[in-house]
């Protein structure tokens, strides 16, 4: 039986060091992941004039190549530069109200390899001029989709020109906009067909397929489906038998031991036999749906990204203190592993609440007796390796490269274990609380491949993915095993990765580039990840439905 369809969708400031590897941040080209709607209203706005009330409109803004655009009636500000994924909108202007809720919904590209910077602004539109030079700005707010989304409902106070803040405050609500990745599993049998069809049985009992809900009917439950019943032949010429139209809302009453029928149609034989009735009867015995959840839902159910980052301080990187050493800190200009570190950790950090993060090193001897170490902590307590924001890692990394004695050799094994060893606590939960990200940055081709292999192999059946960036001139095509694009990784005695967990990239692809080019590379494939795991293992996003309907609530 075969299926057919008729009918073909304001930041923290940081260090200067720190701030010169996230400006250079891009936005390429590329498809989003999904596109997420955004509800706002505002409280408390005041109006410069004390005796009235204020017109309220929002504008949001997109920032692209470190500069703000916005659109009114099809006129873009700073248009001259290039429209790159620049999605913006404004709001329709409430009259006389201090606490308005707007009906118009923001839609945006959602990207989770990208920092998207957005700012809202409050206008107080005039009643006779409804231009934005007309209007007095009441306010607004800067954050990026990733903040959002990532707590769902987010609200801060709207800053006044100088950055200070009033009483006014604005929230936003983030939902997913997509297609339905649901997939259907349906099963059919016929009766008194004309022709003889599965293995010369006139009332066969087809087995049963799954199919897309997006592919079936494009998420359109009304969508008019055309089903077509041939008679098989080995050479190919197929006969046709007959046909019936039907929708997935029909279909859908198959669910819960229920069955549906239609009567197959054949339309020569109607047309020329006046006693004609049909050419058989097709019977829908089940229509099971599969519930597939996306990445957002298991954000926006309250998944934290748990980001650890691991930096190579073996001797081949060269000392420190000379300028050709790949960690030689440079006043203004961050070297690689700062470069890379800020351009993964910053798209990273948005999906962590508690913004601590883990930093480790390996391949050092390290103070006081000086003993070569293979995961340390970087800033040196062993108790509590975490460091406050992207920021505190890069001032770690900074503050720990003179107390260093850089050795070798070059073992990734036990830095993936010990975050394993994370994330198989976190197993015990049932639950999507915890995913775990680990960011390996190291100059030359592992020594512990066996190890190391073992190690991703156990880690792949954890919440957990690793991200590898080779940095420097070395030679790292030992190195494209792990990613497992060329073929299934495997572990020494031979037991093959449940899931691709790691993506490996050379630093020096992307030199001449900005590096958010390098973090949409390495982190493009998180989000499949993600829900590959999760899926896998039967687990739903955590926030229930009734906790999901309360934090669309705006009214203020």
């Amino acid at each position: 039986m075969n299926m057919e369809d008729l009918e073909a969708q304001g930041m923290k400031k940081m260090s200067n060091i720190y701030e010169s590897a996230a400006n250079t941040l891009g936005i390429f080209n590329s498809p989003c992941l999904t596109k997420v709607e955004l509800r706002v209203a505002c409280k408390g706005i005041s109006d410069r004039d004390a005796l009235s009330k204020p017109d309220p409109c929002v504008i949001l803004k997109m920032q692209s190549h470190g500069q703000w655009f916005e659109e009114t009636t099809n006129r873009r500000t700073a248009s001259k530069l290039p429209d790159v994924h620049t999605q913006v909108d404004r709001t329709e202007v409430i009259r006389t109200c201090i606490n308005p809720v707007y009906s118009k919904l923001f839609t945006v590209d959602f990207y989770f390899e990208e920092v998207q910077r957005l700012r809202f602004e409050v206008h107080d539109i005039s009643s006779t001029h409804n231009g934005l030079k007309e209007a007095d700005f009441l306010g607004g707010m800067e954050c990026t989709l990733g903040q959002i989304v990532s707590q769902r409902k987010l609200s801060k106070s709207l800053l006044k020109h100088g950055n200070t803040a009033g009483k006014s405050s604005i929230t936003v609500i983030a939902e997913e906009l997509s297609g339905n990745d649901d997939y259907v599993e349906l099963a059919f049998n016929a009766r008194k067909l004309d022709d003889k069809v599965v293995m010369n049985n006139l009332s066969p009992a087809w087995k049963s397929f799954k199919v897309s809900v997006n592919s079936l009917c494009s998420g359109d439950p009304d969508r008019r489906l055309k089903c077509i019943v041939w008679d098989w032949d080995s050479n190919g010429k197929h006969d046709f038998i007959g046909e019936f139209t039907s929708t997935f809302k029909e279909m859908r009453g198959a669910m819960e031991g229920k069955q549906v029928q239609w009567e197959c149609i054949n339309p020569k034989y109607k047309a020329k036999k006046k006693n004609y009735k049909n050419s058989g009867i097709v019977i829908l015995n089940q229509c099971k749906i599969h519930k597939m959840h996306s990445f957002l839902d298991y954000i926006m159910g309250g998944c934290q990204i748990q980001f650890t980052v691991a930096i190579d301080f073996t001797a081949s990187n060269g000392d420190p203190r000379n300028s050709c050493s790949l960690h030689y800190i440079h006043p203004y200009q961050p070297n690689e592993y700062l470069k890379a570190l800020v351009a993964v950790g910053e798209i990273c950090q948005d999906y962590d609440s508690d913004k601590m993060f883990p930093a480790f090193g390996f391949g050092a001897r390290i103070p006081p007796e000086y003993t070569v170490s293979h995961d340390f902590a970087i800033n040196f307590n062993e108790d509590n390796p975490e460091c406050a924001g992207i920021q505190g890692v890069v001032e770690a990394y900074q503050s720990c490269l003179p107390k260093l004695q850089l050795y070798g050799p070059t073992n990734i094994a036990p830095i993936i274990q010990k975050v394993a060893k994370s994330a198989s606590e976190e197993t015990n939960t049932k639950e999507a609380s915890q995913y775990f990200i680990l960011l390996i940055l190291t100059d030359g081709v592992i020594t512990d491949m066996a190890d190391t292999r073992e190690a991703i192999v156990h880690a792949s059946h954890l919440p957990m993915s690793v991200i590898i960036v080779g940095v420097g001139n070395a030679d790292f095509s030992d190195m494209q095993m792990l990613d497992g694009d060329d073929g299934i990784l495997r572990s020494p005695k031979g037991e093959p990765v449940l899931r691709d967990i790691v993506q490996f990239v050379p630093f020096r692809n992307f030199k001449h580039a900005s590096p958010a080019a390098l973090a949409k590379s390495v982190l493009a494939e998180v989000p499949n990840q993600v829900v590959d795991y999760y899926n896998g293992k039967g687990i739903k996003p955590k926030c229930s439905s009734e906790m999901y309907e309360s934090s669309r609530t705006l009214a203020p």
